[in-house]
């Protein structure tokens, strides 16, 4: 993808996220007002569980109170107390007896809405400062929040309209564009691909995207499974002269273009 940023939007946008980084440490009393926040926009709390549910709801079918707390580090107590607050706010809608909720059409839109200047928060350190792809995840979680609607059109616009974030998940609404990368566990050995993706939850994990990124998983990365042990949920992946090990748990996480 070709990226238009002259001299001037690079100045306009380094200004941009220093201001962004700076005011992030306030982000733990933020909970309820953030400043220059629309109205109709959810808190950054709620935020931040929307888009861990849009994913779950993608991705499983539902979205479960106990798998969601492990995801965000809080306990099972904080979440169902977060979503009595949601279906207040008309976020969610309650789902039966085990403590599950679906979006409502104003909820996924508003998950739409964070992970779109999420993503292009991302993009954005990726292409205007560097940043390792390793930390542009838990970076861009200090930007999204200050990222205005007319800011983010327009970020949308001098980046390409683009389908992916730097770890290759989809935009909201280019979901097209990934649906026949398939995960590493459903290779067999022998088989090469290019990875393309690294799941959102795998990014949630910082120690593993980490190690990923380091061993050369990453996307755009030429790769071939070379054993799969079915018996203790393993596979290795040689990159490049490399081969590395990894679990059915890690590696459902990693998605390949098979050439």
């Amino acid at each position: 993808m070709n990226y238009c940023l002259s001299v001037f939007d690079e100045l306009v946008y380094t200004n941009i996220i220093y201001k962004s980084i700076q005011s992030s440490h306030l982000r733990q009393n933020m909970s309820h007002s953030t400043p220059n926040r629309p109205a109709d926009r959810p808190t950054p709390t709620v935020e931040d569980y929307l888009m861990t549910m849009h994913v779950m709801e993608r991705d499983y079918g539902e979205i479960i109170a106990a798998r969601l707390a492990e995801m965000l580090n809080v306990t099972p107590a904080t979440v169902a107390m977060t979503f009595k607050r949601m279906e207040r706010d008309q976020w969610v809608v309650g789902k039966g007896r085990k403590g599950g909720v679906h979006l409502t059409e104003s909820g996924r839109s508003a998950a739409y809405s964070v992970i779109r200047r999420h993503m292009l928060a991302e993009l954005l350190l990726v292409k205007l400062i560097k940043v390792p792809i390793a930390e542009t995840h838990n970076e861009a979680h200090g930007i999204e929040h200050s990222i205005s609607p007319a800011l983010e059109e327009r970020l949308r616009k001098v980046l390409g309209d683009p389908e992916v974030c730097p770890h290759g998940n989809p935009f909201p609404g280019h979901e097209a564009a990934t649906s026949h990368w398939i995960p590493l566990t459903e290779l067999a050995a022998g088989q090469k691909g290019v990875i393309r993706r690294i799941h959102e939850f795998a990014e949630d994990n910082h120690a593993l995207l980490g190690f990923l990124v380091e061993n050369g998983i990453a996307p755009g990365a030429a790769a071939e499974i070379t054993e799969v042990l079915p018996f203790n949920q393993t596979l290795t992946i040689r990159i490049k002269e490399r081969a590395i090990t990894l679990g059915f748990q890690a590696a459902r996480y990693i998605y390949a273009e098979v050439t």
